[in-house]
């Protein structure tokens, strides 16, 4: 059994008050879990925007199957609601830039859930660096040697990014942003007399009025934010509440992108609960945190930004996940055709939970996968 040991990597600063510890602030630090294997000569990361990733169930069986794993948190661990997407990519090349300097000859990226998607940014970036600002105009001081390039990127239930699952997962029948209770009772899955089943008209409608919701609060916030920031001691940004932000019809009706997933419930609990909840998906945001991440102005798009990667690619769908659809994966493995190995683990749901043959047989394709590099 390897033990993983700590480490620290430092990072440039970013964005005012990105975190409200001073001392983070002046000198910022990235944390992660690093287990290595006697010989390695590869590694991989893997990493998530903002869940901590320092236990993560593949670090342990990775490094003992001979590649040494770190479980890599950003800056932004616990807290999204300032993040920036292009700052985020900025502490995983710290932690590429920290493998290397070790001697790794290979880098592996996993992305796993909201990893994915990162990953897939980061890559792109890495191989053609484009970013010289946030959604929000403010500039992004981003240099190559930033951004060292990976050898691969293997996907693990990963989601199309945060993007895309505001634009899926909001629940469009909010007819009031400042009222979480108010309801269209015609675009409310949660209406009886809608379904489940969902008919292909409701879905058609449900779909239009998710992306246009998201699209009028993106609207809003763009206003919102040359309003303060037109003032001249104005605020460079502010806190707001995105209600309802967990309404995916997949949830209720298994007919719809169907797999071996659990009706009537997601990945955190039953959907109504959560959907209304008082921490959910992209809940609370700042301004400038909603147009890098939530905001169909985001530049983390999973697909796209895989497509415009050159390395291979592992595709690892778990298919009783309640939150990563088979659309979904379709979409990963439309964005790197003729480079990308697809497997399936039968019976996982999205975080493995309980299923410890299932964590085994991943380590074994990514470590198998690796190898070949």
């Amino acid at each position: 059994m390897i033990t993983p040991e700590l480490v620290a990597i430092d990072v440039r600063p970013g964005a005012a008050m990105e975190s409200q510890s001073g001392l983070a602030m002046l000198r910022p630090r990235i944390w992660g879990a690093f287990a290595n294997s006697t010989g390695a000569k590869i590694a991989a990361i893997v990493i998530h925007p903002t869940s901590n990733f320092m236990g993560h169930y593949l670090i342990g069986p990775l490094a003992n199957r001979g590649v040494a794993t770190l479980g890599l948190n950003t800056r932004y661990l616990g807290n999204d609601a300032v993040l920036l997407l292009e700052q985020a990519i900025q502490d995983l090349g710290a932690g590429v830039q920290w493998l290397r300097q070790r001697g790794f000859e290979r880098v592996l990226l996993i992305g796993n859930s909201g990893g994915g998607a990162l990953v897939s940014l980061y890559q792109a970036q890495a191989e053609k660096l484009t970013i010289d600002a946030t959604p929000a105009g403010d500039a992004i001081d981003l240099e190559p040697g930033d951004l060292p390039p990976a050898n691969a990127i293997a996907l693990n239930a990963a989601h199309l990014g945060r993007s895309r699952l505001m634009d899926a997962w909001i629940d469009p029948a909010v007819i009031d942003e400042n009222d979480p209770l108010s309801s269209d009772p015609a675009l409310d899955m949660f209406n009886p007399d809608n379904g489940p089943a969902y008919s292909s008209d409701f879905m058609t409608r449900y779909r239009a009025a998710q992306k246009a919701r998201n699209a009028r609060i993106e609207t809003w916030a763009r206003a919102k934010l040359r309003q303060i920031r037109a003032k001249p001691d104005g605020a460079r940004d502010m806190a707001f509440i995105i209600h309802r932000t967990l309404a995916d019809p997949r949830c209720l009706d298994p007919a719809l992108d169907p797999n071996d997933r659990t009706p009537r419930t997601t990945v955190w609990g039953a959907p109504h609960q959560q959907n209304y909840a008082a921490n959910s998906v992209g809940r609370y945001t700042s301004l400038t945190g909603y147009l890098s991440q939530w905001s169909q102005s985001s530049r983390g798009d999973g697909p796209t930004n895989l497509a415009r990667t050159s390395v291979p690619v592992l595709l690892l769908e778990h298919t009783a996940d309640s939150s990563v659809f088979p659309a979904d994966n379709d979409e990963w493995a439309s964005a790197a055709i003729g480079r990308i190995e697809r497997h399936t683990l039968r019976g996982g749901n999205h975080y493995l939970a309980g299923q410890p043959q299932l964590i085994s047989e991943a380590a074994d394709r990514i470590a198998a996968f690796a190898q070949r590099l």
